[in-house]
Parts: structure tokens; sequence; C-alpha cells
């Protein structure tokens, strides 16, 4: 059994911030291979960052965890709550398919501090594919991308990671 990812103490999570998420499936089983999934995945993420607001700057479903990059766009932007909310929704519209848990007890998450560039760590999300071996650049993959950048900025920030910059943030 996994233990929870404990919170920095002496941070409240609210306000405008931004961080780099990963949610790991129950017993690390390999859930996002199937689209549909992935799709109502991404509409309830979509539904919740609005409601909480939050811009989703990148995310990246791997087989078995996915990663998210969050802006919060509100000074009542509360990351703990947006984040139980997206577990919730999307653990219950899995459990409607199938009568097992999504996902493992807690998340992991990196405040952004302010020097570090969020591009950076967009890439580096979108880049886990490639790193993992599942495709040989990153805008083959089809289950990343962003709700924030449209087709063509994806493309750019994609052609920069294919002229070798896609390592670690």
């Amino acid at each position: 059994m996994s233990r929870r990812p404990r919170r920095l103490a002496t941070f409240n999570y609210v306000g405008l911030h931004r961080y780099s998420l990963t949610f790991c499936t129950a017993h690390r089983r390999q859930i996002f291979k199937d689209s549909a999934v992935i799709d109502e995945a991404i509409d309830e993420i979509s539904r919740v960052a609005a409601s909480h607001r939050f811009a989703v700057i990148a995310y990246c479903f791997m087989r078995d965890h996915w990663h998210l990059l969050v802006e919060a766009t509100s000074d009542s932007s509360d990351l703990v709550a947006f984040a139980h909310q997206i577990k919730q929704r999307t653990a219950y519209r899995y459990r409607r398919r199938q009568d097992q848990p999504l996902w493992q007890k807690g998340y992991y998450e990196h405040v952004l501090r302010d020097d570090e560039a969020m591009l950076a760590v967009a890439r580096y999300i979108l880049a886990n594919p490639v790193r993992a071996g599942l495709v040989q650049e990153p805008r083959d993959y089809p289950f990343s991308g962003s709700l924030v950048f449209d087709r063509q900025q994806l493309d750019e920030l994609w052609q920069s990671l294919a002229e070798g910059s896609f390592g670690t943030p």
C-alpha cells in the first residue's frame, strides 16, 4: 500500500500559484491506454478546472499515471480542493465502467517557484512519452495536450522538443 504524499506544512495552496502534479492509478494499473477513459477524464478536468479557476497548461496521461501543469487564475484558487474534486469526479466516471478504484491515495505536487519557467515544465511533461520510449516525438502521442494552448502553440513547444531541449527542467 502506498503512503499518501505529505503537503508542505507552511504553505496553504490557495492563491495565484503554478503547480506540477502527478496522480498515480491504484496499484499502478495500466488504465490510461483506453482513449474513452482518457476522454472522460479530460472532460471532467476541464469542468473542474473552470469551476476552481485553474488553467490546465499541459497534461500527459501515461499508462499508470497522469501529469498535469496548472496555473491558478484567482486569488481564491485552492489546489487541494481542485485536486480532490478532479480525483473524485474522474474516479466516479471510471467506476461506472469498471468496478475498481481509479486512483491511489494522495498525489504528488510541486509548487513552481517564480524563477521556474512554466514552459520548461510544460515541455518536460509533454516529453514524457518520448523518454518512456512510446513515441519518437511528443506530437505523436495522442494522450497529452493543453487546455490553454491551441494546436499551433503546442506544435511550437513540440518543435522545441524535437530540437533536443526536452531534458529535465
